[in-house]
């Protein structure tokens, strides 16, 4: 099995209550970063265990995989024991010996098709074989330039004038639809910001970046996914989520 078949595999446990399978796939020191289960092996196979034991089965379907080196990362559509669909990102890491060693995710409910129309799933599924590091490149700069607002006069230069497909739950298409938000968001005194990107994954002309910062004043989780198409950003999706409260936390991992 390729490791993104094991990532995939890892998750239909959820569904099948396969928790043979899961220790197969599972790293003895295995690390869990969501803040709401607790670290190692032992906790995920309880986990798939407990869900198996559930009257709603879960449901898992997944939208989109990418491999980057030793990691898998993945967009999914989850509905655990019936409490409801929540679209998520999901970063696995492989050790040496092909065994999953780390997770990291963020999740969001799954909402109403945005002002454009779009979900948080829809759009383009197929995935171009180019050069992965100029993609990181350029979702790397981007994310800095812009979205930690290092040099924010860089914005248009990211984009094919207005053509840009927003998945985000509340913008619209374009630079003009993003022009919108952040002046509705501005109006209420909604601050979004990125503070540190930890990750920057790229797969052909995919990216995801994984972020932290506030909302709102909250402590906030962003993973934005990223499509490039002649070395400008045409389509994007996101979770946002809450960073838990420290006393809250299953493990002592850390969100990232």
């Amino acid at each position: 099995m390729t490791n993104k078949e094991k990532a995939l595999a890892l998750i239909e446990t959820f569904t099948t209550g396969d928790t043979e399978k899961a220790r197969e796939l599972l790293a003895d020191g295995y690390i869990q970063h969501n803040l709401a289960y607790g670290t190692g092996a032992k906790a995920f196979i309880g986990a798939v265990s407990y869900l198996a034991s559930a009257p709603i089965k879960t449901t898992v379907k997944n939208i989109r995989a990418f491999e980057d080196g030793d990691k898998v990362f993945l967009q999914t559509v989850y509905n655990f024991a019936g409490s409801g669909e929540q679209v998520a990102f999901d970063i696995f890491r492989f050790d040496s010996e092909g065994k999953i060693a780390e997770h990291w995710d963020n999740l969001a409910i799954k909402a109403e098709a945005n002002p454009s129309g779009h979900t948080q799933i829809d759009g383009m599924l197929e995935k171009k074989n180019v050069d992965r590091e100029e993609t990181r490149k350029i979702v790397k700069n981007f994310v800095g330039d812009i979205l930690r607002g290092e040099n924010p006069d860089n914005l248009t230069s990211y984009f094919n004038k207005d053509s840009y497909i927003q998945h985000n739950i509340a913008i619209a298409d374009g630079l003009s639809g993003l022009g919108v938000a952040l002046e509705s968001m501005a109006k209420q005194e909604i601050q979004m910001i990125y503070d540190k990107t930890h990750f920057v994954l790229a797969d052909g002309n995919y990216a995801l970046a994984v972020s932290e910062g506030t909302f709102a004043g909250v402590r906030t989780s962003y993973y934005d996914l990223f499509r490039v198409e002649n070395n400008k950003i045409v389509e994007h999706w996101d979770v946002m989520e809450t960073i838990a409260e420290k006393d809250t936390w299953k493990n002592q991992n850390g969100k990232f």
